[in-house]
This record gives C-alpha cells, structure tokens and sequence, in this order.
C-alpha cells in the first residue's frame, strides 16, 4: 500500500495553508489559461487572418459548448471530491474504484456529448438570432468542434482526479503541449492552407486529443493500486452514487451560469456584430482575473476534501479565509492591470476601433467590481469539497440564472448599450457571493 510522505507537495493536510494553496494553485492557473490558448489562438488567428466576423462567429460559438461541458465538469467536481476524501483518508480501496468509475463515466458522457452537440447546432444558432452573415461559419465551426469533446470531457474529469490527489503538474503539462501543438495547427490550417474557422476547429481537435491521453497516461503511472488498468474500467455503484450526488448539482450550476450567458447572447447579438466582436474578446480578457480565482477554488476544494478525509474540520475553516484573502488580493491587482492595458488586449484579436471601443467600455464596467467573484466561487467549492454541492447549486440557479436573467430583460431593452448587459454581471456576482458567505458562515 503505498503511503504518503508528509513533505509531499500532493498532501495539503499539514503545513502552512496559504503556502500550500499557493502552490497547489499556481500549476493550475497555468494549466486553465494554456488550455484556454486554444480558443483564444483560433480568435486571434481568425480575427487577424480572416476578419472580425470569423472571430464572432467562434466566439459565439463557444457559448453552446461550454454549456454541454460545463455540466460534465461539474461532474468532474464530485469525482473529485470523493477522491480528495478518500486520498486525505488513506482509503486505497475507495480511491481505485473512484477512478476506474469516473473513466467509465467519462467514455459515456464524451459519446453522449457528441450526438447532443451536433443536434443542437441549428436549433442553438437559431434560438440566440445568430446574424446572418455569421451563421454558416459557426455552424462549419461547431460540427467540427464536437468531434473533440470526447477528449476535452476525458481531459477534464481525468485533470481533476489528479487534482483531487494532489497533482496539479500534470495537468499543466498536458496543457503546454496541447497549447503548442494548438497554435502550430492554427498557423497551418488557417495561414497556410486558408482552411479558415474549419481549420480552427480542426487545430482545436488535434491539441485536446493529445491533451487528453497524456492525462490518461498519468493515471495509469500513479504509485499505488489505485493506479488506472483498462481493463478494470467499471462502473462503481456507491462510488457513482457519491459522485452523483455532489457533481449533478454542481453540473447544474454550471450549466445554468452558462444559460444565463446565452440569455445575455441573445441581448448581445441585438446589438450588432461590432458588439458581438467586442463582448467575444472581452470573455477572453476577463480570464486574466476569472482563472485565478477559479484556481483558488478548486485549490480550496481539494484542501477541503483532504482535510476533512483526515479529520480536520478547524482546518478547513482557517483555510477558507487564507484563501479568500489570496483570492482578493490578486484579483484587484489583476483587474488593475486590465484596466491599465485593456487596449492593448483587445488589439490582439481585432484592429477594428468600433469594436475595441465597445470593448473597452465593458472592461470598465466590470473589472473594478471583479473581486466580488471570491465570495461567489471559493466558499462554494469549499462547500463542495465538505460534500455539499445543493446549497451551492440553489444559490447560484436563484442569482445567476433568475435573477441576471430577469436584469437582462428588464435594462437591456430600455437601454441599448453594451455597458446594460455588461453592468448585470458584477451586480449579481456581489448578491451571489453574500448569499453564499452567509450559508458557509452557518455552517456547524
């Protein structure tokens, strides 16, 4: 039975907590901003390669995949946090069926995704009023693109099991390699062969296959019986049971964050495709801030699972309020630096001046307020870690989907400007966070 040393970097059940968030987190901040190289790349190359209208055109379509995916990475939160349990707890037994379960999940739900997907397609494009002029490039962009989900959902829930147990290297690694080869597919198809947003699809494909078996690689070089064996890939009927109960609601959730961004899509695209333009670039800019924070989070999730496996409670407590310190900290210094340089960003996906004016005017809507993103995402993953993904879920579904929605529909129209639908954001990421603070706070 393999055992853990206690200096070891996967344990963050001793030592100081701050230390260890830090460096748990930073590997995967790295791995979240190379893996999201690889739309930004395809915008970049399309938006300097082809024009303004390609790069809408992948940008908007990015609102119906992440939808799809974003519910199977909230599975991938209950996978992991039934094996930061067992892992902090030392229950070998647990953590092999834990893995060889959600790599059975994970060939279901990829099929799944790609039949779902490419039915979805038209009726997606149609139900957000896609313009015209950009409705056959996303629909060519979209078809080709589902073909890589099976790989982007096995590289997800495969990174957060080694997340949960401590691995945070790995998926950097994968992400690097992936980026890469990303952007000298990119290069090729779009610049070289003129294959134009089918060839940023096709680039796409290539990098999260090749991301996705090295992440597969690493699970079967784990130390341990709980090293992954094809052949032992199975479904666990209480294992799947646990990792049901806390990623479905977590799945929810971010599907409906992603709903209420195809609610705004629908108010975004009434603007015009300069408007179009610029809120595509400005959901790459924000990531500047957003990766960060969602690093802190899943590194608060992970701390929380171990050590609650090993019977620390007081822990956890003091390492949610070392995190969210972390977490504001650098957001005001991220969104700062935003602010001071968002001409700058947005000039790497387009030259129109319309649309980085435009831009620019979201950015100042949101970024100063951007730190009230730490009260919505780190005590919820903490909650998540404990095993308790409902409260999270139901917060987040009365916030981010009822209550942004019902802004959109009530300033939108009244007031025909990008900074209307741009202001519902920050509104509802200060009524979400208090609402989770105060639920954390009440808990015994």
């Amino acid at each position: 039975m393999m055992r853990r040393g206690k200096t070891d970097y996967r344990d963050l059940t001793t030592g100081s907590i701050w230390r260890k968030l830090s460096v748990f987190a930073v590997p995967l901040l790295l791995s979240y901003l190379v893996q999201q190289l690889y739309n930004t790349v395809d915008l970049i190359f399309a938006g300097n390669l082809i024009d303004a209208n390609a790069s809408a055109a992948i940008g908007m379509s990015g609102m119906l995949i992440t939808c799809l995916v974003g519910f199977f990475g909230g599975l991938s939160v209950g996978a992991g946090a039934v094996i930061a349990r067992a892992y902090g707890g030392e229950d070998y037994p647990r953590l092999r069926a834990a893995v060889h379960s959600t790599v059975a999940l994970c060939a279901a739900g990829g099929l799944s995704l790609l039949v779902l997907g490419e039915g979805l397609t038209p009726v997606y494009l149609k139900l957000v009023r896609t313009p015209e002029a950009l409705g056959g490039m996303a629909s060519q962009y979209l078809r080709i693109y589902f073909i890589s989900v099976p790989a982007i959902v096995f590289y997800n829930l495969c990174a957060g099991m080694l997340r949960s147990m401590g691995d945070s290297r790995s998926t950097l690694v994968a992400q690097v390699v992936g980026g890469l080869l990303n952007v000298a597919a990119d290069w090729l198809f779009i610049a070289k062969l003129g294959l134009g947003v089918a060839g940023a699809a096709w680039a796409t494909l290539i990098a999260q296959t090749v991301s996705a078996a090295y992440v597969v690689f690493r699970l079967t070089r784990l130390e341990g019986p709980h090293a992954l064996r094809l052949k032992d890939v199975r479904f666990d009927r209480d294992v799947l049971s646990g990792t049901l109960r806390i990623g479905v609601p977590a799945g929810v959730q971010a599907l409906v964050i992603t709903l209420s961004n195809v609610a705004a899509q629908y108010h975004i695209n009434r603007l015009g495709e300069s408007a179009i333009a610029a809120f595509t670039a400005y959901f790459k800019v924000e990531l500047l801030v957003y990766y960060p924070i969602v690093a802190l989070g899943q590194a608060m999730m992970t701390f929380a699972g171990q050590n609650m496996g090993a019977n620390r409670p007081e822990r956890v407590r003091r390492g949610l309020w070392e995190c969210l310190a972390l977490g504001v900290g650098v957001s005001v210094v991220l969104s700062a630096v935003g602010l001071g340089f968002g001409r700058a960003l947005f000039r790497l996906f387009y030259a129109d001046e319309t649309a980085i004016a435009l831009g620019l005017r979201i950015l100042a809507t949101t970024f100063p307020f951007y730190f009230a993103y730490c009260f919505l995402q780190i005590p919820g993953d903490a909650m998540r870690g404990l095993g308790d993904s409902r409260k999270p879920m139901l917060i987040v579904l009365f916030n981010l989907c009822l209550v942004r929605t019902a802004l959109l529909f009530c300033v939108a129209p009244r007031w025909p400007d990008v900074r209307a639908v741009a202001a519902c954001y920050p509104v509802t990421w200060a009524v979400t966070g208090a609402c989770m603070l105060f639920c954390w706070m009440r808990r015994k």
